[in-house]
């Protein structure tokens, strides 16, 4: 029997979410029964699962949406883990691709369809949710930057429900086809830490459309214990307090620096950070650090990150 191709223009967009998990079965189960309760559900979900805990596939199993389980023997970050999950998607045709993270979850059961019609309705490539803290859903759970002020309340966003050029990536943001074809997925050597920010760079560079859905939201855990305020807080530097994650940030940022469209962030975050260590820290041995970090990024030094090791345990026959 031949196959009968429906024209995309007469059907309704096919949807894919895409979840990147490690290790994190229990978060993973409660992202996946608030994706699964969406008024519109999403037509497949990919799972990648960069961790060696059981469970995702029984997690998967009680959705009753069709689904793929990407496993992999080596930790790909979430870098790594969008870029493999959002290729699957567009391999299995997605319209639109839903990111979200194991430790994050849809606000309520509009979200993706609040999505979707914010997409259609301002035409939309990119179209993002208000992401909040799921302690406290009225507080921002990263800061957004409108003009030369950072917004931390919904309150303080004012009226309206698009707030454009703006977007939180990847916590609930909806990508179409369009719009990954032509910024391409994440880079999987920055792991986790900036790769966001290098995609809605490229994402500004290509002048496709996109914003934040005020009305839609998505619960994660606050961010703000991270951001470091200076001047009373209307400045601040990313300072993580995961030694690990900190020194993969003040590299990642220092290949940011060297990209184009970013390049003019190098010398005030040369003068933030500097003020920040040895200014108000006293630590000229944070300081260096962080330069020597920097200065790699910029040269595009990367360091394999240690969680990729993993034991292996692969039988042969």
């Amino acid at each position: 029997m031949p196959v009968v191709r429906i024209p995309p223009q007469d059907r309704a967009p096919f949807v894919v979410c895409v979840i990147v998990t490690c290790d994190r079965t229990e978060l993973l189960r409660r992202c996946l029964d608030a994706v699964a309760g969406q008024h519109h559900r999403p037509d497949h979900l990919v799972v990648v699962d960069n961790g060696e805990e059981p469970g995702a596939a029984d997690s998967l199993a009680t959705t009753g949406i069709p689904h793929t389980l990407l496993t992999s023997e080596t930790n790909l970050g979430g870098a790594g883990g969008y870029a493999y999950g959002v290729l699957t998607a567009r391999a299995l045709g997605a319209d639109w691709v839903w990111l979200a993270d194991d430790d994050g979850l849809p606000g309520s059961p509009w979200t993706l369809g609040r999505l979707l019609a914010c997409a259609d309705d301002h035409e939309l490539d990119v179209v993002s949710p208000l992401v909040v803290d799921q302690d406290d859903p009225e507080r921002l759970a990263f800061p957004l930057r409108r003009g030369l002020r950072w917004v931390r309340r919904r309150a303080e966003l004012g009226p309206g429900v698009l707030v454009p050029n703006v977007a939180n990536l990847f916590n609930g943001a909806l990508f179409s086809a369009r719009a990954l074809d032509v910024v391409g997925v994440p880079d999987p050597r920055l792991f986790v830490r900036g790769d966001e920010v290098e995609v809605h760079r490229r994402l500004r560079r290509s002048e496709l459309r996109f914003g934040t859905c005020a009305p839609a939201t998505y619960l994660h855990p606050q961010g703000h214990h991270d951001w470091k305020p200076l001047l009373g807080g209307r400045l601040a530097v990313l300072v993580p307090q995961d030694p690990a994650r900190r020194d993969r940030t003040f590299r990642n940022l220092g290949y940011l620096t060297a990209q184009p469209g970013l390049r003019w962030r190098r010398w005030p975050d040369e003068i933030r950070y500097a003020w920040y260590f040895l200014g108000q820290q006293h630590d000229p041995a944070g300081w260096s650090r962080w330069r020597r970090l920097s200065r790699a990024g910029r040269h595009e030094i990367f360091e394999p990150s240690p969680e990729r090791a993993r034991a292996r345990h692969v039988a042969i026959a």
